[in-house]
């Protein structure tokens, strides 16, 4: 089994419910699978025995969602090479997406993920939580990307408008 890879938040993430903490859970799951080429069933085996149980920067981390965090991981790793697709066509040809830092990459999954399979959640709900994860890990501009990039899929995944997604109209 590979060792855990640490990827901890440098700002505190702000107190959310279960969903968020098992956001958070996947963002870090999905960063460890990239960094060491584990598959998805590894990582979660290893995160619920480990990662799951304690506290994060505070934040308890045992009442996070564990099914939603399993429905997750599992989902953007199955799905990594389509999602990775959408992303990327929503990235201009100078950013491409493998010049994105990989938290950065690992957060855009996991969001594109759940737009896709979680449509019983506003996908302005989403993207604003994504935001979030965002903002525990970077500044200003990581989080506006995500906005962006996240609305762009939430209208493309859904057939939906700006006002469904809360950004801008076009």
């Amino acid at each position: 089994m590979p060792e855990p890879v640490g990827l901890e938040p440098s700002k505190p993430v702000a107190a959310g419910g279960r969903r968020r903490r098992a956001r958070l859970a996947a963002v870090q799951a999905l960063y460890q699978m990239e960094l060491t080429g584990a598959s998805a069933p590894t990582i979660i085996a290893e995160f619920r025995r480990h990662r799951l149980s304690g506290e994060l920067d505070g934040v308890p981390m045992e009442d996070s969602d564990v099914t939603f965090f399993i429905e997750l991981v599992s989902g953007a790793g199955a799905r990594q090479p389509e999602i990775d697709r959408q992303i990327a066509a929503a990235l201009t040809p100078e950013w491409p997406i493998d010049r994105l830092d990989a938290v950065l990459r690992a957060i855009l999954r996991a969001g594109a993920c759940e737009l896709a399979l979680c449509t019983d959640l506003p996908p302005k709900v989403t993207i604003s939580e994504y935001m979030a994860v965002a903002d525990s890990f970077f500044g200003a501009r990581e989080p506006a990307l995500v906005n962006a990039v996240l609305d762009h899929l939430a209208r493309q995944l859904r057939g939906i408008g700006a006002s469904e997604t809360g950004g801008p109209t076009p």
